[in-house]
């Protein structure tokens, strides 16, 4: 079995299904990707978020687990590691009787995304998870993201 990449259709489709999304390689740091994603899907969405990092504790309120085999229901797992941690991390996640795994912005394994499938699991590779949701959820536009802090309306200050 070979992996083809989804399509939007279906990138949707498993976003609608997902119930919880676990982020592998979770991080503290601000400045980091995953934080960016975990507050985004924390605030943002109705997935129940856990959190991977054998170095942390706790992490936006929301307990860290050590390992993937210790999170209580794994759906969709997010991956934010280095490519050479991926084939281990894909182990884990087809061991763990995850439905999808999900490599980040940046992250493409083809052998990785080969054994996923042939386990069963959908594969999206090279999307970031918060970008995908808010495309779908609205919440991204052609001119960009949709916070409603800019708009062409004049302010009243009267």
């Amino acid at each position: 079995m070979s992996w083809t990449e989804p399509t939007a259709r279906e990138r949707r489709g498993l976003l609608t299904r997902t119930e919880s999304v676990t982020i592998v390689g979770a991080s503290a740091n601000p400045a980091r990707p995953s934080f960016f994603v975990a507050s985004y899907l924390l605030s943002s969405s109705r997935y129940r978020v856990h959190f991977v990092n054998p170095r942390l504790d706790e992490l936006l309120g929301q307990p860290v687990y050590p390992s993937l085999a210790e999170v209580p229901d794994v759906d969709l797992v997010s991956v934010f590691r280095k490519h050479d941690d991926l084939p281990g991390v894909a182990e884990e996640v087809i061991e763990a009787g995850a439905r999808t795994l999900w490599l980040q912005l940046g992250l493409w394994h083809e052998p990785v995304a080969d054994r996923s499938v042939g386990a069963g699991l959908d594969v999206v590779m090279n999307r970031c998870v918060k970008i995908e949701h808010a495309r779908f959820a609205g919440g991204l536009h052609l001119a960009g993201f949709d916070t409603g802090v800019i708009s062409s309306k004049r302010a009243d200050f009267a």
